[in-house]
């Protein structure tokens, strides 16, 4: 059942089935602009300086060196993350288990993703099934090609979810979500480490506990006494924050307004196929959200999926919703439900 915030939520947005509004493709035209200025705001660090100084204008920021860097750092920061995107992508799946599956439950599953790839209206991609617990599906699209990434839970749902899912993800290849997410996955994993390490310097405390110190003494080893103190930690990690935040910022917008509302899109884009589709995606959506087995899904995946599985300090540094699977699925159930 959907909290009173996701209610609320629910009755002041468009109903699942409908098409998206204009103030809706708004959100998502502000959200995909911020999430661009990401990497160009990453390569014009070192660019725009650089230019000033070495440009006819010299130190004058406003001159035509400063202008030269700047549209340096566009073409560096945003054509340098589309070329690596989809290569981090290849090379973090590489890494994963892939499933040992025999010719005929692969030739299945492929046969599968084209017939729903033919009635979304998009070319089959590239499907990799991965074994992993994690109930999710992840599609990328790029200059090596589109791919579909299932987890063998997944597809162990029943019919109408697991085709409800595969649909989903291929909505946001035809809609050019997933090229966009995939080409911008660099500079962004860029910010969230950052990030996520700037968080940690700030909670870090810099003294030993009494039990630390007992731990220590049985394993005969004690610590130096001249420690780095916490206050030390934390002024690093404000400092690394602080320097972080103009490229964190539209991170955080472009997750919230364009990743997650292209969910959202998609979700609707399921709906309005039929009934089954709605409910199959909704039982998907509940099924991958509650199941075990989040840890099993890389993190770099998560802007890809059908639903996000990262821990709560992620979802904190991405500025995301904790409630976006629950609002998602009281949308996709509100003509279902009193």
């Amino acid at each position: 059942m959907a909290s009173n915030g996701d209610t609320a939520e629910v009755a002041s947005d468009q109903d699942a089935s409908a098409p998206p509004t204009a103030g809706t493709r708004a959100r998502r035209a502000v959200g995909a602009l911020a999430l661009l200025s990401v990497p160009v705001l990453l390569a014009g660090v070192p660019l725009v300086p650089v230019a000033a100084i070495l440009g006819p204008a010299g130190l004058d920021v406003a001159g035509p060196g400063a202008v030269g860097g700047l549209l340096a750092a566009v073409v560096v920061g945003l054509g340098g993350s589309a070329l690596l995107g989809p290569i981090v992508v290849d090379r973090r799946l590489a890494r994963l288990p892939e499933a040992e599956l025999d010719d005929r439950p692969a030739d299945f599953v492929a046969d599968r993703v084209a017939t729903l790839a033919d009635e979304v209206g998009v070319d089959p991609p590239e499907v990799t099934v991965v074994r992993a617990d994690a109930a999710n599906v992840a599609v990328a699209d790029g200059h090596r090609g589109s791919r579909l990434v299932v987890s063998t839970r997944l597809l162990s749902l029943p019919k109408a979810d697991r085709d409800a899912a595969l649909r989903h993800a291929l909505v946001r290849l035809r809609t050019r979500e997933a090229l966009v997410a995939t080409a911008l996955l660099p500079a962004l994993g860029a910010v969230e480490t950052v990030a996520l390490l700037a968080t940690l310097l700030v909670g870090r405390r810099g003294e030993r506990t009494a039990a630390d110190r007992r731990v220590n003494r049985i394993h005969g080893y004690e610590p130096d006494r001249n420690r780095i103190p916490s206050w030390a930690y934390a002024a690093a990690g404000i400092a690394l924050w602080l320097l972080l935040l103009p490229a964190w910022l539209p991170a955080a917008v472009g997750d919230r307004l364009y990743i997650a509302g292209g969910r959202r899109d998609a979700d609707a884009a399921v709906a309005r196929v039929g009934t089954a589709e709605r409910d199959g995606l909704g039982g998907a959506v509940e099924f991958a959200s509650d199941a075990a087995g989040a840890a099993d899904w890389p993190p770099l995946l998560d802007r890809l999926s059908l639903v996000s599985m990262a821990d709560a300090e992620t979802g904190r540094v991405r500025g995301t919703s904790r409630q976006e699977a629950r609002t998602r699925l009281a949308r996709l159930r509100s003509k279902r439900t009193p």
